[in-house]
């Protein structure tokens, strides 16, 4: 009955909104990648790191430029708790013919199977490839790269506590860009003396298509209000109805689905208890549903699984 009533009245497309909102490419960003380029002379492996719920629309298309090829490449997909597993093979099969390796991870989860490969697999990479100007050096290098939050520093922490032994020596946090530039060596092994390099987000300086830099926003590699959160929940309301996912009106306690951002956000609000009072033009005090707190909730209902395991490029596949 649910995906009747979505195919019958809901919107097939989700209406534009400004290119430039959606255009963020700080100083810092500028910044990293010139660093990345001078400091590739001194890696020995790159680990891209992406968000497994966006592997295709997600990743920076520009990195195959900035990193010349020339290096062996793990592209490492995080976040792998939120997508359903079935996905996977249908990724590595849409991707087998640009990446040769690639690794599944949940950064948070330090006994994830794919964080144990990482480094076993780039020592194997390194070993069996020509390390040109480091050939004579007796240390090893990594870069780690990626577009903002998708758990770089996430990585670099579990596997310097899986490999060293110690704690955190990158800053982790919830929103995109907090790794404001590429940090020193951090050293990730002791015998053999493996370092790694942690980099800022790099993201496509220009987003052309509106719909890739919505996913970028649902899934936090742009900040939040740069958007707007509510365009971003009303994106994300979009597309599960479009997909047919509705596990959100019983996550919410609807009666049924909606295709009216606004009476789902003043619902939420409403079982939420996030109100406002606020003057009206008679300076009287009236009550209103808060929207903005009630978007940021159902945004954190996707970000943290609670409205179920999605792959927001399933269509891609």
């Amino acid at each position: 009955m649910a995906q009747k009533i979505a195919n019958e009245t809901f919107r097939s497309v989700f209406k534009s909104i400004d290119k430039d909102v959606l255009r963020w490419f700080p100083g810092h960003m500028a910044k990293g990648l010139k660093q990345m380029q001078h400091k590739l002379r001194m890696v020995d492996c790159i680990i891209e790191v992406h968000d497994a719920r966006i592997p295709l629309s997600g990743r920076n298309g520009d990195f195959k430029y900035t990193i010349s090829g020339v290096k062996p490449h793990i592209l490492v997909l995080n976040k792998v708790d939120l997508i359903k597993q079935e996905y996977k093979p249908k990724i590595i099969d849409r991707l087998k013919s640009e990446f040769q390796h690639i690794i599944f991870t949940n950064c948070k989860d330090h006994s994830c199977k794919g964080v144990k490969k990482v480094f076993p697999l780039a020592q194997e990479l390194i070993s069996s490839s020509n390390r040109y100007n480091r050939k004579d050096e007796e240390d090893f290098n990594l870069m780690i790269i990626g577009v903002p939050n998708v758990g770089k520093s996430s990585l670099v922490n579990a596997l310097r506590a899986r490999h060293l032994g110690k704690g955190k020596a990158s800053p982790v946090g919830a929103s995109a860009g907090i790794t404001r530039s590429v940090l020193h060596k951090i050293k990730m092994s002791e015998d053999p003396k493996f370092y790694m390099l942690d980099t800022p987000g790099i993201l496509t300086p220009n987003i052309n298509d509106i719909e890739t830099g919505l996913k970028l926003a649902l899934c936090s590699t742009i900040q939040d209000h740069l958007v707007n959160e509510t365009i971003i929940a009303d994106y994300l309301l979009f597309w599960l109805n479009s997909n047919s996912h509705f596990k959100y009106v019983k996550y919410f306690k609807m009666d049924k689905p909606s295709d009216n951002i606004l009476d789902v956000l003043a619902h939420i609000c409403k079982e939420y208890k996030k109100i406002l009072r606020v003057r009206n033009q008679l300076n009287e005090y009236v009550y209103r549903p808060h929207l903005e707190a009630g978007a940021l909730i159902m945004l954190k209902s996707f970000r943290d699984g609670s409205l179920g395991k999605y792959m927001l490029d399933e269509n891609l596949l």
